[in-house]
């Protein structure tokens, strides 16, 4: 059985590794000349709720990523506003430690190779078609293709391309394959009601920091600097995709957080303004390219689906991370990816695709985001692990822990699940 990953970000890469797990053989395709997307600016795992959803997941057998994010990081267990116990790995190692592990696995992988069509028989998929042609047949497929982009959107939804870490212009617009078999694209929201939200953060070059803020950020892993009164913008925090970072802290402060570069936590700073911070006065962005002007808008492709992951109208798709909905971050897209590559071998051999229970967190926000997004209120937010909305329900519902998590696991008898080879 062949299953078929098309977008090699940590949903991709998860939902390939599981299906191998599994028995399968996988082929991974990815658009540009790097494994893990938006991971690669992107770098804080295990804040607040992100530690249990981590957990849980590596007591159900799927823990491969988070060792890796756990040996590649540079800090552990550190606080910043509005945020404890997280990791911060580094950007600069990660992406190398993942295409290792995935390639010494066995699973094929295609850089540079761009999906761009589909032949459909009913409403089943025979096969996509590479942007140069070439027919790649399956029997299922797992789009993670994510939601950012193409330029076109950052145009009519933001302030233009912003050159990030997907660079468009050099490998190429993301097409939606979901909506090229027939099925709609559904597009998130902002409070006041247009369409996608801006990407959550930039990086800026380290060495272009005082000395000062760079010894301390290498040494404490985070240095939060105020903003003059005259520039506090409050009504900006409304723009991130990142709704757990949209708290005042991020707004009277400027927060980094060490990732290898100095992570800026919002979604763009004009760089005149920056410059007059102490510490900043030389300060240089190294992504998004386009320096403080914008970031990326995503959001605007998310595939209709179950909660299994299979997508709704397609027989053999399934999906994960942005893709599968308004889900925020790495251990989001990790979770989602993992059981979208697990029910793609069990589609593939004809067995019932499972959901994972709602007593435990990486269940619950699969089925509640779900549920939210019928909704228009539900379409305006994100879900995440690590705060705004859905982190105030983990720990009303008594999911937020950061003990006790393998025993949550055991009483549902899943504990190793995902280890289970099926073919």
């Amino acid at each position: 059985m062949r299953i078929v990953i098309i977008g090699g970000g940590w949903a991709g890469c998860a939902a390939a590794i599981q299906s191998k797990k599994s028995g399968a053989d996988v082929l991974l395709l990815e658009k540009t000349d790097m494994l893990l997307g938006v991971g690669n600016v992107g770098g804080i795992m295990r804040n607040n709720g992100r530690y249990t959803a981590s957990e849980e997941m590596i007591a159900l057998g799927a823990g491969d990523l988070f060792s890796i994010t756990d040996d590649c990081s540079r800090h552990k267990n550190i606080d910043f506003p509005g945020h404890k116990h997280a990791n911060l790995y580094d950007v600069t190692k990660v992406e190398p430690a993942v295409r290792r592990y995935i390639k010494n696995m066995g699973i094929e992988v295609i850089l540079e190779a761009r999906a761009a069509d589909v032949e459909m028989d009913g409403n089943t998929i025979k096969a996509i078609y590479l942007s140069d042609g070439t027919m790649i047949e399956g029997e299922v497929f797992v789009e993670t293709t994510g939601s950012t982009g193409p330029m076109g959107n950052c145009l009519r939804y933001g302030k233009g391309c912003s050159m990030c870490i997907l660079r468009c212009p050099s490998f190429g617009p993301r097409i939606s394959i979901s909506k090229r078999a027939g099925v709609e694209d559904l597009l998130g929201m902002r409070g006041d009601d247009s369409y996608g939200a801006m990407s959550g953060s930039c990086k800026l070059n380290k060495d272009s920091l005082s000395d000062e803020v760079k010894e301390k950020l290498n040494r404490d892993g985070v240095v939060v600097l105020e903003v003059p009164k005259e520039d506090i913008n409050m009504d900006k925090l409304n723009m991130k995709v990142c709704q757990q970072y949209a708290l005042k802290e991020f707004a009277e402060n400027i927060v980094l957080l060490d990732t290898g570069h100095a992570k800026l936590m919002t979604s763009y700073y004009p760089l005149d303004k920056l410059r007059k911070i102490p510490g900043l006065e030389n300060a240089r962005y190294e992504d998004p390219y386009s320096g403080g002007k914008a970031n990326s808008i995503r959001y605007l492709s998310m595939a209709p689906r179950d909660n299994t992951l299979k997508v709704k109208g397609i027989t053999n798709l399934f999906v994960g991370g942005e893709k599968a909905g308004l889900f925020v971050g790495h251990t989001e897209a990790i979770v989602t990816g993992t059981l979208a590559g697990y029910n793609a071998v069990r589609h593939g051999l004809g067995l019932k695709p499972v959901e994972i229970p709602v007593s435990l967190a990486v269940g619950d926000i699969i089925a509640h985001e779900n549920k939210m997004k019928a909704t228009k209120d539900g379409l305006r937010n994100r879900y995440t692990f690590a705060g705004a909305g859905y982190f105030a329900r983990m720990k009303e519902l008594g999911l937020y822990s950061i003990d006790t998590i393998e025993k949550r696991v055991e009483l549902v008898k899943m504990k190793g699940f995902f280890e289970q080879k099926l073919v």
